[in-house]
């Protein structure tokens, strides 16, 4: 009976460590709007804008240039349109290299 009861006080605290691990996990990031393929070295002419662009219409998501990491964004295309190439702030969930957006801001 002892066992059992350390079992289950160890299941409740493992259940609310997660929960604060995800509840942790919204991340505010302000960087350059790109493409994954490009990141901070755009190859095309015309500016990073009109490259970006191009790369998202060929299937390269969009992505967040914070120094020299690239963070895969997904959701908000269309705002995120507008502001390629540009300085913004997005806010979302944060799992790995990848940012699931929940708002998009011009930066500073």
């Amino acid at each position: 009976m002892k066992t059992l009861n350390v079992v289950r006080t160890m299941a409740v605290g493992a259940l609310l460590a997660g929960g604060a691990v995800i509840a942790q996990s919204s991340t505010k990031l302000t960087g350059v709007v790109s493409d994954q393929m490009c990141g901070a070295k755009h190859m095309m002419d015309g500016g990073a804008a009109k490259c970006t662009r191009a790369c998202v219409k060929q299937g390269s998501p969009y992505a967040l240039v914070v120094g020299s990491k690239v963070y895969t964004l997904k959701g908000h295309s269309a705002e995120l349109d507008k502001l390629a190439g540009k300085s913004a702030t997005v806010q979302g969930k944060l799992s790995g290299n990848t940012l699931d957006v929940s708002s998009v801001t011009a930066g500073k």
